[in-house]
């Protein structure tokens, strides 16, 4: 049985007395793509805020390799953000200021890489999402699809073990959106790295292994609690070897 990745266990979380999250459990292994659906104002956002340390819950636990993230210390919490983890978002928050390599350098030199090692690492990943003849364009020079692969290739230069996105081809037409899609699908098959993926595009949902559907803070699929998530994660993983 594959040990899992992320477990998320009875996760609440309430914003001035009203129930954001309630009693959420799911669970991911390596490679494994989760897609998370469902109407706007369900907590999909807040959920992935929580399993990615952004925000904390108000009960339950989160283990990312077994640590719980929620009773670690802010400065103990962004370090293992800052190695464990990488985000994608629908409006790419690509730094205006900086070149498309510095964009996907950026948590490289968060982490203390050198210079020379750095340039390496991002010129072959950017050659990878098919953006290196724009690798000293400012990002205000490049197209939707341009800044998304710029940023799937900034959220994985550091090798995450987990990969979170939200809605990251809401904001693209549809070819540009397929494409992003594929690139996701084949770049965390090669890296083995678990995508948690939040969309209404009924498209995203099919490069995942699993769908849950959220509705009022509740994963509303009967049968996908923690110890059964886990379950299915695990078997998915075992029968991929």
């Amino acid at each position: 049985m594959a040990t899992p990745i992320l477990e998320c266990r009875n996760v609440s979380k309430n914003y001035e007395e009203r129930s954001v999250l309630e009693n959420v459990c799911l669970g991911l292994v390596s490679g494994e793509r989760l897609a998370l659906t469902g109407p706007s104002g369900s907590g999909k956002t807040t959920l992935l805020n929580c399993l990615g340390g952004i925000d904390r819950p108000d009960q339950g636990v989160i283990l990312l390799d077994g640590t719980n993230i929620c009773e670690l210390p802010r400065e103990s919490l962004a370090s293992l953000r800052r190695t464990a983890i990488g985000n994608i978002f629908q409006f790419f928050h690509l730094l205006p200021t900086l070149t498309v390599r510095e964009n996907v350098e950026f948590p490289l030199h968060l982490l203390g890489v050198p210079k020379a090692e750095r340039r390496e690492l991002s010129v072959k990943l950017l050659e990878r999402v098919g953006i290196a003849h724009r690798i000293d364009a400012q990002p205000s020079r490049l197209s939707g699809g341009e800044m998304q692969r710029v940023a799937i290739a900034r959220a994985l230069i550091h090798r995450p073990r987990l990969l979170l996105a939200d809605e990251p081809t809401g904001n693209l037409d549809s070819q540009n959106g397929a494409n992003i899609l594929s690139l996701l699908e084949e770049l965390t098959q090669e890296t083995g790295t678990a995508l948690l993926l939040v969309t209404h595009s009924e498209e995203a949902t099919k490069i995942c292994h699993r769908t849950l559907r959220m509705r009022d803070g509740k994963i509303l699929d009967p049968g996908h609690g923690s110890d059964s998530s886990l379950a299915s994660a695990q078997n998915l993983a075992a029968s991929a070897l």
